[in-house]
């Protein structure tokens, strides 16, 4: 299988965009089974909590992305276990106020939700 990169501008990367991840899904529910069960997602007003089973990886070889409202995790290409993974969430990500552990092989990330910001303005009629 051959993968090539695409240039795209930014007006036609929204379009794409539900495509890319609905592939990444595909390819994710066919080589890692779409059972699952090391993650757990839990909510609250404030923040996302996901759980996620990671044995045998380690601090230094994780790296953690955040962009609006996507997470990406992965392992760097020298870890012992590679891992790879991209989560969307319905609302944008605050990553100044997100904080992420690993300990026993569990990490768990408190992804804070961006509260959103209203641009409206009151005008005064003359």
């Amino acid at each position: 299988m051959f993968f090539a990169p695409v240039v795209r501008s930014r007006a036609t990367a929204p379009a794409f965009r539900t495509f890319d991840r609905s592939f990444e899904r595909f390819v994710n529910d066919a080589f890692y089974g779409s059972g699952f069960s090391g993650l757990r997602l839990e909510q609250d007003d404030k923040a996302w909590t996901v759980t996620l089973d990671l044995p045998g990886v380690a601090r230094e070889d994780l790296a953690i992305d955040i962009e609006g409202a996507v997470v990406r995790i992965e392992t760097k290409a020298e870890a012992k276990r590679p891992f790879k993974a991209a989560y969307e969430l319905p609302q944008d990500i605050d990553a100044e106020a997100t904080t992420a552990t690993l300990e026993n092989g569990v990490l768990t990330l408190t992804l804070a939700k961006k509260q959103p910001v209203s641009n409206a303005r009151s005008i005064e009629v003359k």
